[in-house]
């Protein structure tokens, strides 16, 4: 089994990614998990606790091999509204409750919750329930404000050996 414990903070360009992991957003916040890569290889993670994997981000096994984790897509939804006024009202109601939430230019995205489902309709904004990949703000006091986006910061191209494309 594959053995990986060594998270990257950026990859040279001309690196070759020897596989993927995709994981759900639950899974990401795990220190200590077994996965199945894409190419059906098992491994474990072991990270540092408190670390949280981030779609784009990068491990290194210990065997030395590079492998690319993909914010897996999962049971979310999605919140838009009519007006500005709602989308921060419902905002602001989920955030009270300490929900992760994923914030875009006109939406909110939240995994999927009945309670909060009937509490969104009842505040008259759209729910639309989908699986898609999910990646909550890491929050105010999480080093420095919300999460980043690898392929944003950095800019780098690298060689993707397994095929995906995003």
């Amino acid at each position: 089994m594959l053995s990986i414990s060594t998270k990257l903070d950026h990859i040279h360009s001309d690196t070759v990614i020897a596989d993927v992991v995709s994981l759900s957003f639950d899974l990401r916040q795990k220190s200590r998990i077994r996965v199945t890569l894409q190419s059906g290889t098992e491994a474990a993670l072991y990270m540092q606790r408190g670390t949280i994997l981030r779609g784009g981000d990068f491990l290194q096994a210990d065997s030395g091999e590079i492998i690319e984790v993909i914010a897996a897509d999962q049971a979310v939804m999605k919140v838009t509204a009519t007006t500005s006024k709602a989308l921060t009202r419902a905002a602001y109601h989920l955030g009270n409750r300490h929900v992760p939430l994923e914030i875009g230019d006109g939406w909110l995205k939240l995994e999927t919750d009945s309670v909060l489902k009937d509490m969104l309709l009842g505040l008259g904004v759209q729910v639309e329930e989908l699986q898609a990949p999910f990646e909550p703000e890491s929050g105010a006091y999480a080093g420095g404000g919300g999460h980043h986006h690898h392929h944003d910061e950095h800019s780098h191209d690298h060689v993707h050996a397994h095929g995906h494309s995003h």
